[in-house]
């Protein structure tokens, strides 16, 4: 589809999706204001010609709407990635005339992985040593650590087989010549490191911004570990992309020869610096932890090259959409994978891995287990914090309808697994602990069990001021303060008022119940199974935990999450005022 950055651009500037803006905007919480504020109006992506402090244009916004993901990709990679699956079913065994049938397919595959060329616009020119503060790096919250590179392509190899690993990692600029790099566990840039480590020997990494739109999906894709990201790279282009030789003295990696800019250095070993605090893609800010140090020797560039950014924060935002787009693409690889999962979605509005949910195959008591257990297992899927499981086909973008489908059939006293002292996500504090947490699987399956509960009549408990209805069989009450009444939810759960209802959610705002997206939100990325899970009552059989309804998921906040992301009051009153500055032929 776009060989790099500029053809895709050019397009979205033919169907008027995309606006330039001539006023000179400050990279420090400004120019992160005004995407945000587009971003919620479902605006175009923006090119900021006048960034306070750096020469380059900067570029954000490129695939914050379904029809920007279709401009930059159009339906052949879908298409492909269907056909490619067809094939792999009906070729088993491989037969003459179906392999003639998909004799186009072949074809394509010629075009997957990297081709070298003498030349490419990356090298035109090369500064060494860096001057990493002469780019437009935003700051988007103000209680950032520093300022971060949001969308960096990272390149590394396995230090003792090769095999490469493309990924976007969190990148904070320390000075003119260094970076941390935020390796969270689950990483193929990490797991190269960890082993280059071990051997004492320093990291070579090649940091790239811009280049073919695919290069940003297959960076953030959570594929497999050891499946070439540049694969799928090129199938998303559509060719292989162009690599060329880098000429700095002491480093082999080859150079995207489309990308904008590329960082070449290394990251050595026993070597921690502070990294964060950061507004993250939860909606809440990142701690402060140390992290590895890209050292970088030099940064190859075009001469007009024009920095690509995004920003993250409470969702819906840009990656939001990348995510599902991501979702949808792969999705049809889910049963060559995990032959017993059907379908498989998990949700942007809570962060992507504190709630999944699937379609599986129950052909025999428990079989749905198996597929709980083999997508917990699988690669960055086995960061899931919540798990549904139904063996009836659902739309599982509908998650209200699934929802009460799961609800509907629950068994608490079977059919609720939570799994303590497991790997958790970086980004995920509800556990308290870093990367340490639990998790949680529950069962939908077979015929309804109960008629669920669609209004509430009876009188509130002392202490809980206000009751919504979220879906069928799911209560949101709004109760006292975690620091007022810590154990609120597990007398709540023993509320003769709630004995109708499955799962009460208490929250310190039961308005939550009104918005899909928020009650998405503020629910999964405020609980964590192990701790806030309370049930009317609970028994051990056969070392099984066996609970009595109603559930009570305490989605308070509570002492020690990290703040909720607002925007700071002069900022948003500047954004504002300039508003007509940005945007003089409106929007």
């Amino acid at each position: 589809m776009h060989r790099n950055l500029r053809s895709y651009l050019d397009l979205l500037k033919r169907e008027k999706d995309l606006l330039e803006i001539e006023a000179e905007v400050d990279p420090y919480l400004e120019l992160a204001e005004v995407h945000r504020r587009v971003i919620e109006r479902g605006g175009p992506a923006l090119m900021f010609r006048r960034v306070k402090g750096s020469r380059y244009s900067v570029v954000t916004n490129l695939f914050g709407t379904e029809r920007r993901i279709g401009l930059a990709f159009g339906p052949k990679p879908e298409a492909l990635v269907r056909e490619a699956v067809h094939v792999a079913e009906s070729l088993l065994p491989p037969r003459p005339s179906e392999l003639w049938r998909h004799r186009a397919l072949a074809l394509e595959a010629l075009k997957l992985g990297t081709r070298r060329v003498r030349r490419g616009p990356v090298t035109e020119v090369l500064d060494s040593p860096a001057r990493l503060d002469e780019l437009p790096v935003l700051t988007t919250w103000q209680e950032d650590g520093g300022p971060f590179f949001t969308l960096p392509l990272v390149y590394t190899e396995h230090p003792a087989t090769g095999k490469h690993n493309l990924g976007m990692y969190r990148m904070q600029r320390y000075d003119t010549g260094a970076t941390g790099i935020h390796w969270q566990i689950h990483k193929g840039g990490g797991f190269h490191y960890h082993e280059a480590e071990k051997r004492g020997e320093p990291l070579p990494v090649t940091m790239f911004l811009g280049g073919p739109p695919a290069l940003i999906l297959s960076a953030i894709a959570p594929l497999p570990e050891d499946v070439p990201e540049l694969v799928l790279a090129s199938v998303l282009a559509g060719e292989k992309i162009r690599v060329v030789p880098n000429s700095l003295a002491g480093f082999r990696h080859r150079l995207v020869a489309e990308a904008e800019f590329a960082l070449v250095g290394q990251v050595p070993p026993q070597v921690r610096r502070p990294e964060g605090p950061f507004g993250d893609h939860y909606g809440y800010y990142s701690l402060q932890h140390d992290y590895p140090v890209f050292n970088v020797s030099g940064v190859f560039h075009r001469k007009d090259a024009i920095y690509p950014a995004t920003v993250v924060g409470k969702p819906r935002q840009e990656d939001f959409y990348i995510g599902d787009y991501l979702q949808k693409l792969l999705s049809p690889l889910f049963p060559l994978v995990m032959p017993s999962v059907r379908d498989l979605w998990t949700y942007g509005e809570t962060g992507f891995h504190s709630l999944a949910a699937a379609v599986v195959r129950e052909r025999y008591a428990r079989e749905a287990l198996v597929s709980g257990f083999r997508i917990l297992g699988e690669g960055q899927l086995s960061l899931t914090k919540f798990l549904l499981l139904t063996d009836t086909p659902q739309d599982l973008r509908d998650f209200k309808k699934l929802f009460e489908h799961v609800l509907a059939r629950f068994a608490p006293e079977s059919d609720l697994f939570i799994f303590s002292n497991v790997s958790m996500d970086t980004l995920d504090y509800t556990s308290g602990k870093v990367n340490e947490g639990s998790k949680a699987i529950m069962l939908g399956l077979g015929e309804a069990v109960r008629e669920l509960p669609r209004d509430f009549r009876g009188t509130l408990p002392a202490g809980v001021s206000r009751a919504e209805v979220f879906c069928g069989g799911c209560l949101v009450v709004e109760g006292l303060s975690y620091a007022e009444d810590k154990d609120q939810a597990a007398r709540l759960a023993r509320e003769a008022a709630f004995a109708d209802w499955p799962l009460v959610v208490l929250h310190d705002d039961a308005g939550v119940a009104r918005s899909l997206e928020d009650f998405l939100w503020a629910t999964w990325t405020r609980f964590e199974p192990a701790s806030d899970i309370h049930a009317a009552g609970m028994t051990v059989r056969r070392h099984h935990l066996s609970y009595r309804a109603p559930l009570v998921i305490d989605a308070r906040m509570k002492p020690g999450y990290p703040d909720e992301l607002v925007v700071r009051p002069d900022i948003a009153e500047l954004v504002e005022r300039r508003w007509r500055e940005y945007f003089p032929g409106g929007f």
